[in-house]
């Protein structure tokens, strides 16, 4: 607040002008998700499928708290026998950027099947670090799939629109990296059974149908012996025939000669 001493006036000095309602960060952010997005980094053509059972998954998130707590809960009781590697980062704070990009680098070395960036909810402050261009090349560039799982089911970062796949929660982000154990081996039972049965009805239709043509085939020696048999009768019918027809032909002719000897 200034004062125009030749007119005693006052002066509302201005320094900066943000829209109502959209602060510097949602600008920002705004601002960088249309770049980003026109550069291609949020095409669904270019991301990477999510391996169905992962032997190793890395986590990068902070080492204390209720996020890497979910998911180690989530994936011992979904297939303990899978095992994770934390990359330990800051999720809030300037230096958390780095941290995570670097730790994205870093487990690429490790042998990783999918790797999984997470942390809690918290304003649009807290997740900044999740709208930093460094870590949206650094999803984008990291050639092991990542699952997304940034705040609450409502919030959306740059990293969510990057990654090969967004989950809502953490929690939510172990279940779709890691299958149920106890539903493979439901779906294995299941497949038993239908292939044995399977199996039982090829069988028995082989079965069937080499009945059939052994009916039809039957002993060489037996068909030829029924084919003398039936070619003997015919070659029976067929002298009785020409029996009848010469003696036929013997009548007529008698006949025939009785006729001219009379006239």
């Amino acid at each position: 607040l200034g004062v125009y001493q030749a007119r005693g006036e006052y002066q509302l000095i201005v320094e900066r002008v943000e829209p109502q309602g959209l602060g510097a960060l949602q600008k920002a952010f705004e601002q960088l998700k249309a770049r980003l997005a026109a550069e291609g980094l949020f095409d669904a053509g270019k991301k990477k499928p999510i391996p169905f059972l992962p032997a190793r998954i890395g986590v990068v998130t902070s080492p204390t708290g209720a996020v890497i707590r979910d998911i180690l809960t989530v994936t011992r009781r979904r297939f303990s026998s899978v095992d994770i590697l934390v990359a330990p980062v800051r999720v809030q704070g300037p230096e958390a950027p780095r941290e995570i990009a670097a730790a994205l680098r870093l487990l690429q070395a490790e042998n990783i099947d999918v790797i999984i960036v997470a942390r809690g909810g918290g304003s649009l402050e807290d997740l900044a670090p999740f709208n930093d261009e460094a870590v949206a090349r650094a999803i984008f560039d990291c050639p092991v799939p990542v699952i997304s799982a940034v705040g609450h089911e409502t919030d959306f970062t740059i990293a969510d629109f990057v990654a090969d796949l967004r989950a809502p929660t953490p929690s939510a982000a172990a279940e779709l990296a890691v299958p149920s154990r106890l539903e493979l081996a439901g779906l294995l039972k299941t497949l038993r059974r239908r292939l044995e049965l399977a199996d039982r009805r090829r069988r028995q239709t082989f079965a069937d149908r080499l009945a059939f043509f052994r009916e039809r085939l039957r002993d060489p020696k037996r068909r030829i012996a029924e084919i003398r048999i039936a070619l003997d009768g015919s070659l029976e019918r067929m002298r009785r025939l020409a029996g009848r027809c010469l003696e036929t032909s013997r009548r007529n002719l008698g006949e025939a000669d009785l006729r001219l000897r009379h006239r």
